[in-house]
């Protein structure tokens, strides 16, 4: 296996591990420290709400009761209401080296080529029948160069310089 391999699987094994554990694992021991914590720390010593939460299993359920559609409502809010989501966004789509070449698969393999051999057949045409002001011209040819860069792999535009 070559370096380039290596890094490469090291790199995808990172992500992985990374999403798995942030997602899920911590996610879930989180959330059973957070139950834990608040109940025997907090409701333990304080005899009113130990009187309306008298063991950790009916604290537990409401809880979950109460947060999970309040989660849900903070999760929706994030995502549709405030301009946080659409930063991250922004940054995601920036970082993002497929903002910038053709996605491997269908748009490599046969998306783009089929946007290149329309360019030219349509230069061809348009051509054929003297339509096109060299401003036209020119554009068309910026434009094939572009879908070649794509069709061969490489980037078009101006990925985010890395600081």
């Amino acid at each position: 296996m070559n370096s380039a391999k290596a890094y490469r699987l090291v790199t995808r094994a990172w992500y992985y591990f990374r999403l798995g554990y942030s997602t899920y694992l911590t996610f879930l021991l989180g959330y059973a420290s957070t139950l834990i914590t608040v109940y025997f720390l907090a409701i333990k010593n304080m005899p009113v709400l130990l009187d309306i939460f008298p063991n950790f299993a009916l604290f537990s359920v409401i809880a979950t009761v109460v947060g999970v559609p309040l989660s849900i409502g903070i999760g929706w809010l994030h995502l549709k209401r405030t301009l946080a989501y659409t930063s991250e966004m922004d940054i995601t789509a920036e970082s993002n080296p497929y903002s910038y070449k053709a996605v491997p698969g269908k748009e490599k393999e046969v998306q783009y080529p089929i946007f290149l051999e329309s360019i030219l057949l349509l230069q061809r045409l348009a051509q054929s029948q003297n339509l096109l002001t060299q401003d036209e011209k020119d554009r068309l040819e910026n434009l094939e160069r572009k879908v070649r860069v794509l069709v061969e792999g490489g980037l078009v535009g101006t990925p985010r310089k890395r600081i």
